[in-house]
C-alpha cells in the first residue's frame, strides 16, 4: 500500500483521484468532480492551480 510520508509535510505523492480543473475566463481555478460534472469549489485567493489535481484538456 502506498504511503505519503512523513504525515504533515503538505504534500501528498500522485493525483487526487476523480477530480479535475479547468481555469475560467476571468484566471482562476475550478475543482471538478469527474462522475457528475459538477464543480465542487473555486479557487479565489490566487490565480494559481490547486494542487494534486489534474487539469482538463482544453
Amino acid at each position: 500500500m502506498a504511503k505519503n510520508n512523513p504525515p504533515g509535510d503538505g504534500h501528498r505523492i500522485g493525483a487526487v483521484r476523480e477530480r479535475s480543473q479547468t481555469q475560467t475566463p476571468a484566471g482562476n481555478y475550478v475543482k471538478r468532480d469527474v462522475n457528475t460534472g459538477r464543480f465542487m469549489d473555486v479557487k479565489t485567493t490566487d490565480k494559481t492551480p490547486f494542487k494534486g489535481v489534474r487539469r482538463e484538456k482544453k
